[in-house]
Formats: structure tokens, C-alpha cells, sequence
């Protein structure tokens, strides 16, 4: 601790003693430098040091990713080609709404079963209604009946398991196409179609669909930040697109490994997005706030002086008596600093001119 002490007269006369001007008498130099000096302290300002709980702060990167549990990628499951498609990247679609028109070759063959089994099923019928009627009129045994009802059964069974084989493929548009409809609402992420684009089951997705009503917002965690960070612990978010906008959130879950490429541990955050500001793939800052059981003196952070490796605060003893301390820093918290030792509650810290009381302290 540095233990001078100096009167402001002393502190602010050496400070502006080089603003002197030469030519001028003694007298009129006294004169000078006493109003300067009560204009100098009239702008210095002090705050009280509190005792207050220690909060703990911590700033980590983030990047918005889509919900995969809201994301769905389409994969064709038979070859053929793209006659149409209906959209583009970035469009917003409903559920229902016409995406992409397919044709294919194994398609027609099941258009052709589809319509043989339908005509089975309405023969296999008539012949029912008829071995019901002899079988009223005792002309038929209970056992052909029975026959007779199982080839409707039958030819029902095999009408369905086609028309449930076309309903994974999309709408049958007859002559070879059918319709592929979106199977949720959202917004288009990904497209790889267009007219003539050949598909096979073994193709990349024709196309992604995400509902962007929630996102993830997954943070950089790493290893010197594993004792801060927790599950169910309050962030604040901030964007450089959104600027002095704060969303809020909470952490949902902390991966236990490690990412072999980024040597992180991720944190993801579920968000809301009801007005779709949060965008895929943006960057994002996350700050967490811990408040701890840590009873320290806090003082403003731009009160502290860093000189020589140390850190050092100016005190208003009394009156125009000024006196520097060196302080021990426990931690920073955006604003406000935790002084572990070398302050006392209650303290008088100057908080403006500051450097310039120090420097006059330093040189007398």
C-alpha cells in the first residue's frame, strides 16, 4: 500500500504546474493555480465501496441451429425422375402443400397392381353378395361362404398393402407420377431438386423443411469453464444483428464430451423464436451470471488503476485528502469489481480524475 498522503493544493499544483505561463508574476501565478485547483476538485467524484455478493459473470460464443426434432429431410424411396417442383429455397410451405412432382417407371407397375387388386376386390365382392344369397336360400354350404369371404378378405389385404406402399411415395397422379407433399409446416432449409433431377433411395434429400418457431442455440463450453457452467443456469443472448437487444433463456442440457475436432464441450439452449429473429447459423454471445455466497467489497471497475502489474484505487480520506491503496482483485463482473483485500466498506473510491490525483500521489 502506498501510505502518502497530500493535500489537493499539493496534488493539483504539481500536476498543473506546467501549465504555468512564465511571464507572468508571482502573484498572478497563486491566483491562477487556486482556481484551477477549485475547479479541479469541484469535477472529482467519489462512490461509497459496498459489501455485496460476489457475481460471477462469463461471456462464451454460441451459434443458432435448427430443432432437429422440428426438421424433417425428404428422401426418395424409388427411382425416377423430377418432373416439377413447386418451390424454392427459403419459401415458407403448410403441411399438405405440393412440393415436387416425380415420375417413375416402378411407380407405373404399382399403378397397374393398384388397379387389377381394385378390380379383384369388386369381383371377389359380387361373388360374396351372390354366395350370401345361396347360402339364405339353402343352396350353399357355410363353408363356401366361407371361401367366398376370405377372397374378399384377401384381395382387400393386398389393395391395401399397395395403396399404403404408394402413400410413403406421395400422391398417385396416375400415367407414372405422383406428388410429393410437404409432411410439415415451415421453412424450406435445403433443396436438391429441380425438373430432370434423377432420384434413387441412395440420392441426397430433394429437400429439408424446418419449423424455425424454436431453435437451438448451441455454446462453446470449454474446459476452464466447466465449474461455472451448469445445466438450468439463466443466459442472457446478444447478436451484433439485434444490437442492444437482450433474448433470454436457460441451459437445457451440457454435453459430457468432449468435440474431438473443436476440443469443446457444447451447451445447448432451447429457444422460442416467435418472430423468427434467430436465425440458423447465426453467431451469438451468451453470458451467464452466477450469483455466489462470497460476501466482497465491489466498487465500480473504472475506478481501478493498473499500474506495474497491480492494481491500485484512489480514496477520499477526508476532504480534499487523497490517499492510494493497492487493492487484490477477486473478480470482475461487467461493471463492478470484487476487492478481496486492501479496501474497506464504506470507503470513499474516486471515480473521475482519478489518473490524475494518482499521478500527482505518485510524484510527490
Amino acid at each position: 500500500m502506498i501510505k502518502r498522503h497530500i493535500t489537493s493544493t499539493l496534488i493539483i499544483s504539481a500536476i498543473l504546474f506546467a501549465t504555468s505561463c512564465s511571464g507572468n508574476t508571482d502573484k498572478e501565478n497563486t491566483n491562477n493555480s487556486l482556481d484551477i485547483n477549485k475547479a479541479f476538485l469541484r469535477n472529482v467524484k467519489t462512490t461509497t465501496a459496498t459489501l455485496s455478493d460476489q457475481l460471477e459473470e462469463l461471456t462464451l460464443t454460441g451459434k443458432v441451429e435448427y430443432d432437429p426434432d422440428n426438421m424433417i429431410n425428404y428422401v426418395p424411396l424409388i427411382n425416377g425422375v423430377v418432373e416439377r417442383s413447386y418451390f424454392a429455397l427459403g419459401d415458407k410451405v403448410q403441411k399438405g402443400q405440393t412440393l415436387i412432382d416425380i415420375r417413375s417407371i416402378e411407380l407405373s407397375s404399382l399403378q397397374a397392381e393398384l388397379v387389377t387388386l381394385e378390380s379383384e376386390v369388386k369381383i371377389a365382392q359380387r361373388e360374396l353378395k351372390t354366395a350370401q344369397a345361396m347360402f339364405e336360400d339353402n343352396m350353399l354350404s357355410e363353408k363356401e361362404l366361407m371361401e367366398s369371404q376370405g377372397k374378399v378378405d384377401q384381395a382387400q389385404a393386398a389393395l391395401n398393402r399397395v395403396r399404403t406402399d404408394m402413400s410413403f411415395w406421395g400422391s398417385n397422379k396416375s400415367n407414372g407420377s405422383f406428388s410429393i407433399k410437404a409432411p410439415i409446416s415451415g421453412y424450406i432449409i435445403n433443396k436438391n431438386a429441380s425438373s430432370g433431377t434423377p432420384v434413387s433411395p441412395d440420392s441426397d434429400p430433394l429437400f429439408a423443411i424446418a419449423d424455425l418457431s424454436t431453435v437451438w442455440i448451441t455454446v462453446n463450453v470449454y474446459a476452464s469453464n466447466l465449474l461455472f457452467v451448469k445445466e438450468g443456469m439463466d443466459v442472457k443472448i446478444t447478436s451484433l444483428s439485434y444490437p442492444g437487444e437482450v433474448f433470454t433463456g436457460k441451459i437445457n442440457t451440457l454435453s459430457q464430451v468432449f468435440d474431438p475436432e473443436e476440443k469443446v464441450l457444447k451447451a445447448r439452449i432451447v429457444m422460442p423464436n416467435k418472430d423468427l429473429k434467430l436465425k440458423p447459423e447465426m453467431s451469438v454471445l451468451v453470458r451467464l451470471e452466477n450469483k455466489t455466497n462470497n460476501r466482497l467489497v465491489a466498487i465500480p471497475s473504472d475506478a481501478l488503476i493498473f499500474d506495474a502489474n497491480r492494481y491500485f484505487v484512489v480514496v477520499e480520506e477526508s476532504a480534499d485528502n487523497f490517499k492510494i491503496k493497492e487493492v487484490a482483485v477477486q473478480g470482475h463482473n461487467k461493471d463492478t469489481s470484487y476487492i478481496a483485500s486492501g479496501l474497506l466498506e464504506g470507503e470513499y473510491i474516486v471515480i473521475k480524475n482519478q489518473l490524475l490525483i494518482y499521478s500527482g500521489l505518485k510524484e510527490n
